[in-house]
């Protein structure tokens, strides 16, 4: 086995001088994070963006939509787009999906693919990075995510495998990085080793930005990840939610605005409805409760929340209805 390049703390690489620094062109680009369902992709995106965009659950194939999430440095933008897990798709929705992550894959300027440092590479982790392996020339980025979950000698020999794994399908990793978002461990090195693989050019979006998703489209996400905590095991992803209007309420004084939104948390059975709403509507509210929260947090501005669960059959499988719920 040839050497293999992994950044570790004590591989930082040392700063460079101020000289250096000032000098340096600034450089702005797409990264795109890949791995199968559930491998920390959303979770990585928030802690290098420092906000919560892109929403995070214990249930596989929670990402819809490409939310891009916007890292600023003094010397670079990194702009996140987050994929949907790619996986083989068994609903018309799955392969929806699939060529949503292959187009975006073609264009982003680097590629960083999630493993979880305390699972063994399986069939899906082989079957991404052959796909990988086809995209010849983005530079590749193994990212060992969740390290906080293992001790140092099952994470050695995952960073081994990793690298073998590539040279079984005949590329070689940029770089190989151990991160933990959730203990905060090597975000930032990720996010230094990441600049470097940007095109040179001035930044692409305003200071301010966070992600470039519409605001419905976010809160939409907010609403679904509440909607589906507690309900993940009987409910995987039968859930969709639509914001149809959000109004400012009328006759509000300036410094006391209240914004109105209306939302529908779409089912494919009559026989689901129960479950979302729960026992005397109790499950929904706690939902709206949540989600309001969230929403408030995100647009810095009072709510209302209003919450409608209505039944679109089978709407996974059914081109009219999946367009309907914008995929």
């Amino acid at each position: 086995m040839g050497a293999m390049s992994v950044r570790t703390p004590s591989s930082e690489p040392s700063e460079p001088s101020v000289a250096s620094q000032s000098s340096a062109a600034h450089r702005a680009g797409f990264a795109c994070f890949v791995g199968r369902p559930n491998a920390g992709k959303s979770t990585l995106t928030n802690a290098l963006v420092g906000q919560k965009v892109a929403i995070t659950a214990d249930q596989p194939q929670t990402t819809r939509h490409t939310v891009r999430g916007i890292v600023h440095r003094p010397d670079a933008q990194l702009i996140l787009v987050d994929t949907p897990g790619l996986h083989k798709p068994r609903t018309l929705l799955g392969e929806r999906l699939n060529d949503v992550v292959r187009t975006t894959w073609a264009e982003v300027d680097v590629i960083g693919f999630c493993l979880p440092a305390n699972e063994k590479l399986g069939p899906g982790d082989r079957f991404i990075a052959k796909e990988l392996a086809a995209i010849k020339k983005t530079p590749k980025i193994a990212i060992v995510t969740k390290t906080d979950l293992v001790e140092g000698k099952a994470l050695a020999e995952q960073l081994i495998a990793i690298d073998q794994l590539g040279r079984e399908l005949g590329f070689e990793w940029a770089e190989i990085v151990p991160v933990s978002a959730v203990a905060d461990k090597q975000v930032d090195l990720l996010a230094d080793l990441l600049v470097p693989l940007l095109p040179e050019g001035p930044a692409l979006y305003p200071e301010g930005d966070l992600t470039d998703e519409p605001e419905q489209v976010m809160i939409a996400e907010l609403i679904r990840e509440a909607a589906l905590e507690g309900v993940r095991d009987e409910l995987p992803h039968s859930i969709a939610v639509v914001v149809e209007e959000m109004i400012p309420r009328e006759d509000r004084p300036a410094d006391k605005p209240l914004l109105d939104i209306h939302a529908f948390v779409y089912i494919e059975r009559p026989s689901q409805k129960g479950i979302v709403i729960g026992p005397k509507g109790k499950r929904l509210k706690d939902v709206g409760i949540k989600s309001r929260k969230q929403i408030e947090a995100l647009l810095g501005t009072p709510v209302f929340l209003d919450l409608h669960v209505k039944v679109a059959k089978d709407w996974q499988r059914d081109p009219r209805q999946l367009r309907k719920l914008g995929f």
